[in-house]
C-alpha cells in the first residue's frame, strides 16, 4: 500500500505569490485534523483587548504574508514538510459578542483537534485566546511547561472587573493548575507598571522571569539551553506575543512597548525549543491596522514557520 505524500505549500512557479486562496503558507485548507501531524488554526478574537483593537484580522493577514515563505528553513535545515502531514484548519467561529461563550467554544475546537493527534499552531487574535488552549491542552496531556514571550506578564487578577481579558490568562491557568510553574519561563517583560511588584507575583509561583533589559545585546541561545535542560521530556506550550518584539520591528500590535526583543532574538527562543517536547504554539496580537506595511504580520507568520520547523519529529537535511 502505497503511503500518499505529504501535503506541501504551493510554489511560487505554480501560482504567484499574490494569487490563490489565503491560507498558512498556500497550504491545503481542511475541514478535519484526521491524519494530521500538525495543523495551523486561526483564533480571530480580540474582545480581550485592553488598548488598541485589530487583532481579530491577525490571522487573515498572518495567511497573507505567509505567501512568502518556501517550504525549507535554509538556516537550521529543518524541512517539516518532508517530515509532518501539515494543513490549514480555518478559522475557529468565536462568537465576536462574548467572551464567555468564545471560551467553551475555542476548547473544543482544540480538544477534537488534539484527540485526532494533530498538534495546534495558533494564529491570534488576542492573548486571552492562550487561557481556553491551554484548557484543551493540559486536558490532554496534564499540566504544561510554557515558555511565554511577551512585554507582559499577563497575570493580572482582574481587568475593569473582569476575569478573563488579554491581560489575565496567565493567572487563570495557574489558578486552574494547567501549568508546571517551576518550568514556566516569561521572556521580554518591560514597560512601566501599576506597582513596584507587578513582576514579582509570577515568581512567586516559580516563574523565571526574563525582563528585556537584561537580554539587551545578548544572544538568547543560552538561555534556552538552560529551558530545554529544566523542561526535559515535560509537555511544552509556547506563547508568543508579537509585542515581545520591539515596536521598531513590530509596531502593528495593540500594546506596544518600547525597548523589546529583536528579531534574532525571537529566532533565537523559537529554534532553541528543538528538542523540547512541544504540544502546541501560538502567536498573538498582530494587529494589521497599525502597521500598513504588513511587516508584523510577516514577522508573525515567520516565527510560526520555525515553531513548525521545531516540533519533535520534523527531520533535518
Amino acid at each position: 500500500m502505497n503511503t500518499p505524500p505529504n501535503n506541501q505549500p504551493l510554489s511560487g512557479n505554480a501560482m504567484p505569490r499574490f494569487g490563490g486562496i489565503a491560507t498558512m503558507m498556500r497550504l491545503p485548507l481542511a475541514d478535519s485534523p484526521a491524519g494530521l501531524d500538525a495543523a495551523f488554526i486561526g483564533v480571530p478574537l480580540d474582545t480581550g483587548t485592553s488598548n488598541r483593537a485589530g487583532a481579530r484580522f491577525g490571522p487573515r493577514q498572518i495567511r497573507a504574508e505567509s505567501a512568502l515563505i518556501r517550504p525549507y528553513n535554509m538556516a537550521t535545515g529543518a524541512a517539516p514538510f518532508d517530515s509532518l502531514q501539515v494543513a490549514d484548519l480555518g478559522d475557529v467561529p468565536i462568537n465576536t459578542y462574548s467572551i464567555e461563550k468564545s471560551m467553551p467554544i475555542i476548547t473544543g475546537f482544540y480538544a477534537r483537534v488534539l484527540a485526532a493527534g494533530c498538534r495546534p499552531l495558533t494564529l491570534g487574535g488576542d492573548h486571552t485566546i492562550a487561557l481556553p488552549i491551554l484548557r484543551a491542552i493540559a486536558a490532554r496531556h496534564g499540566p504544561v511547561a510554557l515558555v511565554h514571550v511577551d512585554a507582559h506578564a499577563d497575570v493580572n487578577d482582574e481587568m475593569f472587573g473582569e476575569r478573563i481579558a488579554n491581560g489575565t490568562p496567565f493567572r487563570r491557568a495557574v489558578e486552574e493548575k494547567l501549568l508546571q510553574c517551576d518550568k514556566v519561563w516569561q521572556i521580554g517583560l518591560r514597560g512601566t507598571g501599576y506597582a513596584a511588584d507587578d513582576f514579582d507575583w509570577p515568581r512567586r509561583q516559580g516563574f523565571t522571569v526574563v525582563q528585556a533589559h537584561e537580554v539587551w545585546y545578548r544572544s538568547l541561545a543560552p538561555l534556552m539551553d538552560e529551558v530545554r535542560e529544566r523542561v526535559g521530556s515535560a509537555p511544552c506550550y509556547l506563547s508568543f506575543d508579537i509585542d515581545g518584539i520591539d515596536p521598531a520591528f513590530a509596531g502593528g500590535t495593540g500594546t506596544p512597548e518600547v525597548g523589546g526583543l529583536t528579531v534574532p532574538q525571537a529566532l533565537e527562543i523559537v529554534r532553541g525549543c528543538r528538542g523540547v517536547n512541544l504540544v502546541g504554539a501560538d502567536l498573538v496580537e498582530v494587529a494589521p491596522p497599525y502597521d500598513p506595511s504588513g511587516n508584523t504580520a510577516l514577522l508573525g507568520a515567520n516565527l510560526l514557520y520555525e515553531m513548525l520547523c521545531v516540533l519533535p519529529g520534523v527531520a533535518l537535511r
